[in-house]
């Protein structure tokens, strides 16, 4: 067994062309044989103490992986984000009863939190894998393909797969390559596959533009945590720039850390919080110091009430972390969430956009008293915020805070020409500053700097509150011809069905009275509503309309479309009931349903798979050739069909009856 030894040395060699840092040392390389030894992270052998052949072998073995990382990034750019030594596949202990080699398990590990490394990576997308020799070593390169629209993800990977290994083979038979793409490696999260992320962090990085490292420490912090409150760990979710595409190698790492709150007994929700916190945090300062990554751990800890109560708030952080997250751990709470939010089935409600918009005035009046210590930050909400709730009520999500002045610019300013340009640069200006100061960019911001930034966001807050007043005429004028066309579109459905197939608007009201109301098959009261919606819809032609009309007609339909919906749906089930022929045979029973020129046939009514034909009505009343169909294709025929009246069954159809069903077939006249 090779001995674990703690001093190191550093690497000569520098990538010429990359950004991304080698944090591979040759004396912290291994072979698959397990010839050099495997070590813990953080855990390096001192030069001198290895034999000479092995000394020389594994500066061979730097300098040619130097060699590869740079033709690689030099052929690709900035689409690597990532190269690394694989540690070798697990292999059983040569005796029984001897301690295992360095790295093999968790207990042995130095790191806490790494398990040993699977038997095979699982990479997505990549052939199956040979038997590594003792000579070969294995190396990942993860590839960014967000911003990839030239060409699909097999293609890609392809691509870049065929080229990376005739680099590597170019350099050395020995350097396996394997290429992954980042959103497989993303997708592998969202099917809560974590072998990948482990394999990971077990590695030995010799480019890195930040993402392998935040991977690494945040795996190590997880199953830290994990270990520890394992019961009460929801989900670990990696967040912020690094997710979104926006990383560089001093971004922060943003993880949030959701905790299940609903079973405390023994203390009050905030106690469990803040004691969960503090140990969590140190946990990252401690992952920090034993993987030797710099980047601020920035650890989010989120009670699952406080996360619930924050999201039917429409709270845009908590939207954003939905989004853009990649769950490292979940226990089903943060996956369904997401793809709720992707579905559109979380929208904020309308007191959330209101406490939005006024938080805008809150905010200015906070400026005025807190001018140099917190002005700088409370102006750039007091501008951001009402503008995210504009966008809400517009009907989208809210944006980052990035992405808020492009969001804007885009709906407001080019599609919906509601807003002048002007205003979008104050809100850029606002969140440069504010982000300059942040950096350390900018030192200091001068009296007379904020004096004209406090008059263009009180300029700015009123223009939003104009605008907020634009929207809000916009969707009430939809809203009122939606009502209108809706409730003309059903009664037209309905006078087809009762034989009138044509009628004009404006003869619309007269015919539903003498039609529906008169014969008493429509209640008195539905003429009252329909006629307030028809005039609603003359007041907004004339751009006389008051909200109260809006109001009103939104009430006095409620009642009347509901009821014509149920009306329609009752008889169109008459009219489709007597296109119906319902036959017996044998044990069975069957059912051909005769439209305007293709008819449906059900060869057994309780059969579970449903299985149903179509075929063609001749001109003689006979049916072609039956051909599979199926129950889409039927309900669709259906919704589309002319339904009607009455149905006259010529001679041939009792043939078409013998044929498919059999001469002993029966006919239910009920149906008729």
């Amino acid at each position: 067994m090779a001995k674990t030894t703690k001093k190191s040395t550093k690497s000569n060699s520098k990538a010429k062309k990359s950004k991304g840092k080698s944090s591979l040392k040759a004396k912290s390389l291994t072979t698959a044989k397990g010839k050099a030894p495997l070590l813990p992270v953080g855990a390096v052998p001192q030069q001198n103490q290895l034999p000479p052949e092995m000394q020389k072998k594994l500066s061979d073995l730097k300098a040619k992986l130097d060699k590869f990382k740079e033709k690689v990034v030099d052929k690709f750019g900035d689409y690597i984000i990532g190269i690394t030594v694989l540690p070798p596949p697990q292999a059983p202990p040569a005796n029984a009863g001897q301690a295992p080699v360095a790295g093999q398990t968790a207990a042995n590990t130095k790191a806490p939190g790494l398990m040993a490394p699977p038997q095979a990576p699982g990479i997505p997308g990549a052939p199956a894998k040979k038997p590594l020799g003792k000579d070969d070593v294995e190396i990942l390169i993860l590839v960014d393909d967000s911003t990839s629209k030239k060409m699909g993800k097999d293609e890609l990977h392809h691509k870049f797969s065929s080229i990376i290994k005739d680099i590597a083979k170019s350099i050395d038979k020995h350097l396996i390559t394997q290429a992954l793409l980042l959103t497989d490696l993303w997708q592998n999260y969202y099917d809560a596959k974590y072998d990948l992320s482990r394999l990971i962090a077990m590695a030995a990085p010799i480019y890195d533009t930040g993402m392998l490292a935040a991977i690494k420490i945040s795996e190590i912090h997880k199953n830290m945590v994990l270990r520890k409150f394992e019961k009460y760990i929801l989900s670990y979710v990696l967040a912020g720039s690094l997710t979104q595409g926006r990383n560089t190698q001093k971004s922060d790492i943003d993880v949030w850390i959701v905790i299940d709150d609903t079973d405390v007994k023994k203390m009050s929700r905030l106690e469990l919080k803040e004691k969960l916190r503090s140990i969590i945090i140190g946990m990252g300062a401690e992952a920090g110091q034993m993987t030797g990554i710099t980047n601020k751990l920035n650890i989010q800890v989120y009670i699952l009430t406080d996360f619930w109560d924050s999201l039917k708030e429409a709270n845009p952080i908590i939207f954003t972390l939905l989004r853009d997250g990649i769950p490292m751990y979940d226990r089903g709470i943060f996956m369904p969430w997401k793809q709720l939010l992707r579905l559109g089935k979380i929208k904020p409600s309308r007191e959330s956009i209101d406490i939005f918009m006024n938080s805008g005035e809150q905010m200015k009046k906070r400026i005025q008293t807190t001018f140099k210590s917190m002005g700088m930050e409370d102006m750039y909400y007091a501008a951001l915020t009402p503008t995210q709730a504009a966008i809400m009520l517009y009907g989208l999500p809210p944006p980052t805070p990035n992405e808020t002045p492009d969001v804007l610019e885009e709906i407001f300013v080019k599609k919906e020409k509601m807003l002048e340009k002007k205003w979008v640069n104050v809100l850029r200006y606002n969140t440069k500053v504010r982000k300059d100061l942040e950096h350390g960019d900018k030192k200091t911001i001068t009296g007379s700097e904020l004096d004209k930034m406090l008059k263009d966001t009180e300029e700015y807050l009123a223009r939003i509150k104009k605008l907020f007043g634009q929207i809000e005429e916009m969707h009430d004028k939809r809203s009122v011809l939606n009502l209108h066309d809706e409730t003309i579109t059903i009664i037209r459905d309905i006078l087809k069905l009762e034989g009138i197939q044509k009628a004009k608007e404006s003869e619309i009201v007269k015919i539903f009275e003498n039609e529906l109301i008169h014969s008493g098959k429509v209640p008195q009261r539905y003429l009252r509503d329909l006629n307030e919606i028809i005039k609603c819809k003359q007041k907004l032609d004339k751009g006389k309309i008051t909200k109260t009309d809006i109001q009103k007609a939104r009430k006095e339909s409620g009642g009347l479309i509901r009821f014509l919906v149920d009306y329609l749906q009752l008889k169109r089930g008459r009219s489709l009931e007597r296109a119906k022929i319902r036959i017996k045979h044998g044990s069975k029973f069957a059912e051909i349903t005769m439209l305007e020129s293709e008819a449906f046939i059900i060869r057994d009514l309780d059969a579970r798979d449903g299985q149903i034909e179509k075929a063609k009505i001749n001109t003689d009343g006979s049916l072609g050739p039956a051909k599979k169909s199926s129950m889409e294709e039927f309900e669709k025929a259906i919704a589309g069909a002319k339904l009607p009246g009455r149905v006259f069954i010529k001679e041939p159809i009792f043939e078409d009856i013998k044929k498919h069903f059999g001469k002993n077939a029966e006919v239910l006249l009920q149906n008729f």
